[in-house]
């Protein structure tokens, strides 16, 4: 290929169009191309750009919380990117908005409250000690630099310092809680019978000829899934699990015993001072000085390093930086770690980073266990290491062979591999392997369904792959009477009893309301009934079903009574009457309800406040999105 690219920049064609980029580097420079334009933001906010990295970064969030949410079963389309950037850029905007308000504000936090706050995350800590190095590596791998997240840190207390404020500067009037205690602690006077549909059940008794009906009005739900038979190869790491050789173990164990985790380790404590921009030469030897006289004269380590230590992740905790092997920092650094006694100070020390004090608080020898000790653990590493090897040579092949094969079996053979067969796979499917969605979405597909090819090799986690294909498809069928039949009996039998409860309920509430009583059309009917004298709608005493009906129904005039009856999800009927309502008085509820009131409504008008304040924040805001 490198060959042909010579022969061809020779041609004419070749140099005109390197002569078109040669000018147009010249007359617009190179981020005319590279970049398209001298923006490269995807929107403003208020003059302030929002950059592709800033919604990657977000997006690349999301997908890694959905993907620990739903593990394997996630939807591909969960993950789709440009719907989660646009989710992600309208996240953004909101976020910058407040920043940008309590930056208005004048809402702050200082360098030593975020260094308190860096050093104390457990997610940073090792033995309960903030490490730099864990520090640097957790922020890496999350996609950030210390300076990044120290700003994004920064911003997350500013907006919450805001959103707390917010419903600070609103409260509720006495008249506000009083009204809202007279709703939530109403109190009812509630008597009731239920109409169990147990009773009813077993009366119950449908026809041939009902269900045969059933059957012809409902002809559409009766019609079999689409299905799908699969044969299929499955992969895992496991069946490449091979014996191990005995000397690689031992050169496993030569080399692990001469690891860091076996070193003499070192819990070093520094002061690190920093020239500052606009601090002289002078001056800046002059804190030098000050810090080593301090020192020299007995001052306290760890309150010095608090007072004047440059380094905000450790000052806050006495200049801890946690254990080093001898490895962990500027070679400089270490010499003198390796020279010093327990609790003794360093002279200066100079690195790129400024000018440190080492003190050496706790130093411990690393001792290696033995090899039969080691061998277990040993062996397992290597296995899985080479078992996931051959897991991943054997997939490319795979991949390589499925493509242009008639079937899986050819591959599978050639491979030494075993094709299985599934069982029916539907549309719908939810349990097995293939509720997997893209296993699933794959064996539907155009490519596998219709044109009969073998699929890809799935990846379902890093030691799991899956290759299928499609052996036999059967169409939605209407299924003959008999095989839903007794279905459609169970069906039409809990619609009747369901009918004949409530049609016992009707005739209960009629009797209520012709005068009788709770009690009265109980016995008569031979059910139970039950009373609750000054119920609460939130008391939990109610069936929720009763208590949602009974407090939506209308108050009856003072001594009169109203009566109704509702149904419960599981089919039995509550036949209930309301005989008084007591509006409920805040002062006369204990003190710790009257709070729960209190901060209930306070609590509503916080959301309100706050939903308020950022519709306004975005209508008055100035927003481009590109």
């Amino acid at each position: 290929m490198l060959q042909d690219i010579r022969q061809n920049v020779q041609g004419t064609a070749a140099k005109v169009v390197v002569w078109v980029i040669v000018v147009s580097f010249a007359l617009f420079g190179i981020e005319s191309i590279l970049l398209g334009g001298s923006s490269s933001g995807v929107a403003e906010v208020n003059g302030e750009e929002i950059s592709p990295m800033e919604v990657q970064q977000v997006v690349n969030t999301q997908q890694r919380q959905l993907i620990s949410m739903f593990g394997e079963n996630i939807d591909p389309a969960m993950l789709d990117e440009q719907r989660l950037s646009n989710q992600a850029l309208q996240s953004i905007i909101g976020r910058r908005l407040l920043v940008q308000s309590a930056t208005e504000m004048n809402l702050a936090v200082s360098d030593t409250e975020m260094g308190r706050l860096i050093s104390g995350m457990e997610q940073f800590q090792i033995n309960g000690q903030f490490s730099p190095e864990l520090y640097k590596s957790t922020l890496a791998q999350a996609g950030y630099t210390p300076a990044s997240f120290k700003q994004t840190l920064q911003q997350d207390i500013l907006v919450n310092q805001l959103r707390s404020g917010l419903p600070g500067s609103e409260f509720s009037t006495p008249a506000e809680r009083e009204l809202a205690a007279r709703i939530v602690a109403e109190q009812r006077d509630i008597r009731y019978l239920t109409v169990p549909l147990a009773a009813v059940e077993a009366g119950v008794s449908v026809s041939d000829e009902e269900i045969a009906a059933y059957y012809n009005a409902n002809e559409s739900s009766f019609y079999s899934d689409e299905s799908v038979t699969l044969s299929y190869i499955e992969l895992r790491a496991s069946d490449f699990t091979a014996p191990v050789d005995e000397d690689d173990l031992l050169a496993m164990y030569e080399q692990e015993k001469s690891g860091y985790q076996y070193q003499t380790e070192n819990r070093v404590s520094h002061i690190l001072l920093t020239q500052g921009e606009d601090e002289s030469d002078a001056d800046y030897a002059a804190r030098i000085a000050d810090v080593q006289k301090q020192l020299n004269e007995g001052g306290d380590f760890a309150a010095l390093a608090e007072s004047a230590s440059d380094d905000i992740g450790s000052a806050s905790a006495g200049g801890d930086l946690g254990y080093s092997a001898g490895d962990a920092f500027p070679e400089a650094m270490e010499e003198a770690i390796a020279s010093l006694e327990l609790n003794t100070v360093s002279e200066p020390v100079a690195t790129d980073a400024g000018t440190h004090f080492i003190v050496v608080t706790e130093r411990r020898e690393g001792e290696a266990p033995s090899f039969a000790e080691m061998r277990p653990e040993l062996e397992q590493r290597v296995q899985e290491r080479e078992s996931q090897a051959a897991l991943l040579s054997t997939v490319e092949t795979l991949r390589d062979l499925a493509f242009n094969a008639q079937s899986l079996a050819g591959p599978a053979t050639e491979l030494e591999l075993e094709v299985r067969t599934s069982d029916p796979v539907t549309r719908n499917q939810a349990e097995g392997l293939f509720a997997n969605p893209a296993l699933l979405a794959a064996a539907f597909s155009e490519d596998v369904l219709e044109m009969g090819h073998n699929s890809e090799v799935f990846e379902l986690a890093p030691d799991h792959f899956v290759a299928l294909r499609v052996e036999e498809h059967r169409e939605p069928e209407l299924q003959p009477l008999e095989s839903v039949r007794d279905e459609i009996a169970v069906t039409l039998r809990d619609q009747q009893a369901r009918a004949a409860v409530a049609r016992i309920a009707e005739q209960a509430v009629a009797r209520l309301r012709a005068g009788g009583s709770v009690e009265a059309v109980a016995e008569a009917l031979g059910f139970e009934w039950q009373v609750e004298i000054g119920a609460q709608r939130d008391s939990g005493m109610l069936n929720p079903a009763l208590a949602d009906a009974a407090f939506a129904l209308r108050a009856p005039p003072e001594g009169e009574r109203v009566a109704d009856y509702t149904m419960t999800p599981t089919g039995d009927a509550l036949v209930y009457e309301v005989s008084r309502v007591a509006p409920g008085k805040l002062g006369e509820l204990p003190a710790a309800r009257q709070a729960q009131i209190s901060q209930l409504v306070d609590g509503e008008h916080g959301v309100l406040v706050q939903e308020e304040f950022r519709r306004e924040l975005r209508e008055q805001a100035d927003i481009t999105v590109y």
